[in-house]
Formats: C-alpha cells, structure tokens, sequence
C-alpha cells in the first residue's frame, strides 16, 4: 500500500467516528451558521504570497514541532505578512486536529486552509463548520469525478479550493476543471523525495489563468526565490517556519523574496 493510500485509509476511519458523533444533517446545520468565509487570491499580479502553515509532524520527516499554541503561532504568521494560515487537521501522521483549525480562524483576520485528505463530502461541510476558508483537493487521492464534485461543493459552500497535483498527468487531470488555485507539490510520493526542479517544467502545463502555489522543499529564502522564478504566484512553507524560531520574521523573509523573484520574472 502507498503511503497516500495509507494515510486515507486512516482518514476514513477517523472520519467515520467523527460522523458518527456529529451526523451529515448537523454538521450542515453549523456549516450554515459559520462565519462568513474570507476570500482568497493574491490582492495583484505582482504579488507574491507565504501560506504558512501550523504543522506539528510529517510522514517523510517524523515529529517536527510541539506546537502548544497552535494560535500564537498563527498570529505570528498574520503579522510577519502571511496571505493565509494552513493548519493540518489530520490526526495520525501529522498529529493535527479540528480543535488546531478552530484555535487559529479565531485568532487571525487572513484566510484559513484546511489542509487534510479531503476524500467524502461530509468534510467539506465540516471545514466549513470549523471556520475554514479554503480547503485542499489532492488530484492523486482522488478519481476525476470526485475532483470535479469535490471542486463545486467547495464552491457551494464559498470556499476556496488548492488543487494539488505532483505530475505531468495529475496537471492535465487538474486542469479539467480550471482550478483557481493549482498547486503543484514537488515531493515525489513514492519516495517522498523532494525536488524543486520538477516545478518549472509542470508549470508550463498549468492552465494560464490559474494562480500556482509552490509546495514543499522550502528551507530557506531562496528556495521561495527559486519557486517565484519559476512562475509560482505563492508558497506553502510547513517545516521551516515550525522549526526555524522566528515565525514572524521567516514570513516577512520569505514573502519579501518571494515578491522581488517575481517581480524581476517579470520583466523579463
């Protein structure tokens, strides 16, 4: 079994006693009365954007963080310049919660991803109902049907959706249903290796009209440079902001590089 296959596996399960303690008809009913969701795109063209995310472990690299205050660490991210907040919300191999999602929509102003493996309708309207504004649409987790469906009920419910592929075939099947948000992950997952060189080249196949988001492999600055070089519009950063010490500052670093690599792209 692959590690995603694994990892849904495990959703599924997990989900299955959060619905049975909370059935569909009432989490619709809260998804209804939640707050109205915060939209989300870069505000211009030229600018360039860090989702920093809230992230305590990984399955490639183990427990990165003991995060005690999920929303401090959020608040830090706002004010250090962050366009949105990702919070994990899986449970058994990034040890997230839904409780992690609602400390942080409480504690800032910019929009919230809920970043989890969104794989039955029943999630959607639970991101909904714990304040998320944007969710995640894993293209290799799901069939072309369920992408398509999964995409509208995220609209339905006036939230955004970050549809990830990592190949050549997950961009085309993305592309089928014009993603706003196309993110493009440059861990390999079969080996859970990482290289931001397979960026550039799936760039080029991404619909022009779409915003692209550089996923994974961010360490430094200048691996933001190298994705906003390459036609990345934003920046998911997980483990080098939880580990690097200075929440605040690694955003406001990020962004600003983020920012001049893009704006030099574009004059040329």
């Amino acid at each position: 079994m692959s590690v995603l296959a694994d990892i849904i596996t495990g959703v599924r399960a997990d989900l299955a006693e959060r619905r049975a303690a909370v059935p569909l008809t009432d989490i619709t009913s809260r998804a209804a009365d939640a707050p109205a969701v915060r939209s989300f795109l870069p505000r211009a063209a030229e600018d360039f954007g860090i989702i920093a995310e809230v992230k305590r472990s990984s399955p490639s690299a183990g427990p990165l963080a003991d995060i005690a205050d999920p929303a401090a660490l959020a608040a830090a991210y706002a004010v250090g310049g962050a366009a949105a907040i990702s919070v994990l919300t899986e449970q058994r191999r990034f040890n997230g919660s839904l409780a992690d999602l609602d400390a942080v929509r409480a504690a800032v102003d910019i929009p919230v991803l809920r970043k989890d493996f969104m794989v039955d309708e029943y999630q959607f309207y639970e991101a909904r109902a714990h304040g998320a504004d944007i969710v995640l649409l894993i293209v290799a987790g799901l069939s072309a049907a369920q992408l398509q469906e999964f995409s509208e009920l995220a609209a339905s419910l006036g939230m955004a959706a970050l549809v990830e592929a990592h190949t050549a075939e997950e961009i085309e099947a993305a592309a089928a249903i014009r993603p706003a948000l196309l993110g493009i992950n440059t861990r390999n997952l079969k080996d859970l290796s990482v290289d931001l060189g397979r960026f550039a080249p799936l760039a080029e196949l991404c619909p022009p009209e779409s915003v692209l988001v550089g996923e994974s492999g961010v360490s430094t600055a200048a691996d933001v440079s190298a994705y906003a070089a390459q036609g990345a519009d934003l920046a998911l950063v997980g483990q080098a902001l939880v580990t690097g010490g200075q929440p605040q500052e690694n955003v406001a670093a990020f962004t600003a590089a983020g920012q001049t690599a893009k704006a030099e792209r574009q004059r040329t």
